[in-house]
């Protein structure tokens, strides 16, 4: 099924938007309110009760519900499905399709889309854990498995997950649709049940339950914390914006809300009819169960515990692949260094990216080891992804401006998004030292990254040193035809960053010339510009000399994996093909047929510190963390695709800020 036929609004398109967008969001109920209502009693050695646990009213119960209510309603519903879906580069969706749709407009907001890039990442980590945990803890309400391990079972589901990343996901990607449908219909029918046993759990949608709860409830404002666990996934939905197009989730979001929110009123019905049982004069009521699985019918628990398994591991597939196709806009906005991308299918847009892969399997590992059940994940779960909400709405203010928004509905809606999530960012707080401090670190040192290779890049083009083309022709023309000196190659062709096509690299002049002349009938120069927009496939010729020396222009898109070795390639036979050039070559040879037109050859200069550096200490840490970086990352050659036998590389030292002369003394 092509992805046009995906964008478009229909029955299949629904059922393919439900599988792939809702997966993360979809989960949400089976930890969102046992988030909130449970807190296991402090007892001593002996078990005596030190310290009540967290006491379940109706305070409590009204109020988390219309919390969830009106943060589905004002932040999923509003700024993402209404709003934020219509920030879209040219069908493609995600904080980086946002940031390069304003980054003329301020360069800070390079800021704002890494620390946004990196908590998306951050939150690839805790979610498949929490996830799958939370589905398969669901075994211990079952008396007959209650003592089975859950711990080995979610590892080895995780490990699962991530092994297939690398044959692709196209078979079993036919079945996410059709599970989440199950789920989501599951969801909705166990919650009517309950919700029809006291119906007047409806009166939770009154936003007057969710201030008397983060007003006068102890320490209510802190709860806040749990309940921003059931929009965790709105920005995962903007991200899939690609994959199925807006008018597809939106529809699909009206069913998808609805079975959510009759699940979790179930789930609040539940709570008040157990309250209701208590004895007269009974003062607490203390709850340390999951109100998702005690709302499940007895003999239906086994099945919605395969259901929700695989509906966890949806959400974590999806999760992943979004993960893969951040990490590949970052690389083409050169936010991230160059790492090996696969195409494990021939479904479009499907990539792997080993490293990110592995890195987030032993992210998920270890968050399985340190926390072992999906309560104590919670603590480190959403902190991070707060960040992420709060650099889309910075993002925002610059889209909505562009678009020419009433200047009034911008600020005011950009002011309550600021307003709720800064609240959901306070109350993240307190999770800090329980768990949240893992998924920040792992943000930090992702920013870090990004960093990095964002700030080097603007140092090293500050030094870099261009030359005119045209006053080195001449030159070349006489080292074309030079026959004192050995062919090098019959095509010669130089990557260059050169934004002016009358301009190149003083070095790459240096390579042709001044190490060893390296003679060639023909000079190529070869630039790839990455395009704001996602698939663009495009290149222009600039002929400097009629057949000595010709530049090609590739501008790519940044969702667009560089082949440049074919690309080249076949612009090349275009050219000769509508003869704009003779390839032929121009020195006869009985060995050659008629249409040979000679050997390619790439060269590639790779660039390393020189020890003749002074740089602030600054720039200095960042230079040399850069090369760190980068002598992990992927080569040139495998960056652009590059034929190993046709390809050449040298090393160029980087001088940056040449070191002062040293003062030697001559002896006598």
């Amino acid at each position: 099924m092509s992805k046009s036929h995906h964008h478009a609004l229909s029955f299949a398109g629904l059922i393919i938007t439900v599988g792939i967008i809702f997966g993360d969001i979809g989960t949400s109920p089976l930890y969102v309110l046992k988030a909130i209502t449970n807190a296991e009693p402090i007892r001593d050695a002996h078990g005596h009760l030190i310290e009540r646990g967290k006491e379940i009213t109706d305070q409590l119960i009204l109020g988390a519900l219309s919390c969830i209510f009106w943060t589905l309603t004002l932040q999923t519903t509003i700024k993402y499905v209404i709003i934020t879906l219509r920030a879209d580069n040219k069908g493609e969706g995600g904080i980086f399709s946002l940031y390069t749709l304003v980054r003329r407009q301020r360069k800070w907001l390079v800021i704002p889309a890494m620390i946004g890039g990196a908590a998306l990442l951050a939150d690839g980590i805790i979610t498949p854990p929490i996830s799958v945990s939370s589905a398969i803890e669901g075994l211990s309400y079952i008396p007959s498995m209650k003592h089975i391990p859950i711990t080995p079972i979610v590892v080895g589901i995780i490990i699962l997950i991530f092994v297939i990343q690398q044959f692709g996901t196209k078979f079993i990607g036919r079945f996410f649709g059709p599970v989440m449908m199950i789920w989501f219909l599951m969801l909705g029918v166990i919650g009517f049940m309950f919700f029809m046993k006291d119906p007047s759990i409806i009166k939770a949608v009154n936003p007057y339950y969710a201030y008397d709860l983060l007003v006068h409830y102890p320490k209510g404002f802190w709860l806040l914390g749990a309940v921003f666990l059931c929009t965790t996934g709105a920005e995962a939905l903007y991200s899939d914006l690609g994959h199925c197009g807006k008018q597809n989730i939106r529809v699909s979001w009206v069913f998808v809300k609805s079975m959510l929110i009759l699940n979790y009123f179930g789930q609040g019905a539940y709570l008040l009819i157990e309250r209701a049982k208590m004895a007269p004069g009974e003062k607490y009521f203390i709850f340390e169960e999951n109100p998702f699985y005690m709302i499940v019918p007895e003999g239906f628990k086994l099945p919605a515990i395969i259901i929700a398994t695989a509906a966890a591991i949806v959400a974590s597939q999806a999760l992943i692949s979004g993960s893969f196709t951040l990490i590949n806009e970052a690389i083409r906005l050169n936010l991230w260094p160059r790492v090996k991308v696969n195409f494990p299918s021939d479904i479009k847009g499907q990539l792997y990216i080993p490293s990110i892969n592995w890195f987030l399997m032993f992210g998920c590992l270890g968050v399985v080891w340190i926390f072992r059940k999906s309560e104590n994940m919670e603590a480190a779960y959403g902190l991070s992804i707060v960040l992420a909400m709060i650099s889309t709405s910075i993002l925002l203010i610059f889209y909505m401006a562009r678009k020419h928004w009433n200047p009034i509905f911008r600020y005011a809606m950009i002011a309550i998004f600021l307003f709720i999530e800064g609240g959901f960012a306070v109350a993240q707080v307190e999770k800090f030292p329980e768990g949240g401090y893992i998924t920040l670190m792992i943000a930090s040192l992702l920013i870090a990254v990004m960093y990095v290779i964002f700030k080097s890049k603007i140092i090293r083009n500050s030094i870099i040193d261009f030359v005119k083309i045209k006053s080195y022709l001449p030159i070349l023309r006489k080292l074309s035809v030079d026959d004192q000196i050995p062919t090098y190659a019959t095509h010669l062709v130089y990557l260059t960053s050169a934004e002016r096509i009358d301009e190149v690299e003083s070095k790459v002049f240096y390579s042709i010339l001044e190490q060893q002349p390296k003679r060639a009938e023909r000079y190529w120069f070869v630039h790839v510009i990455t395009s704001d927009e996602p698939y663009t496939k495009e290149y222009k010729v600039t002929k400097h000399d009629e057949n000595d020396l010709i530049r090609i222009d590739f501008k790519l898109g940044f969702r667009i994996q560089p082949k440049l070795d074919v690309m080249f390639k076949q612009v090349v036979e275009e050219l000769v093909q509508n003869g704009e050039i003779e390839i032929k070559s121009r020195y006869a040879c009985e060995y050659h047929h008629s249409d040979h037109i000679g050997d390619f050859r790439f060269i590639v200069i790779r660039k390393f510190l020189s020890n003749d550096n002074e740089l602030p200490w600054f720039h200095k840490l960042i230079m040399n963390m850069y090369f760190f970086i980068k002598g992990r990352a992927l080569s040139e050659k495998n960056e652009f695709g590059l034929d190993p036998s046709s390809y050449v590389e040298e090393n160029f030292p980087y001088v940056l800020s040449k070191s002062a002369p040293i003062n030697l003394k001559r002896s006598q």
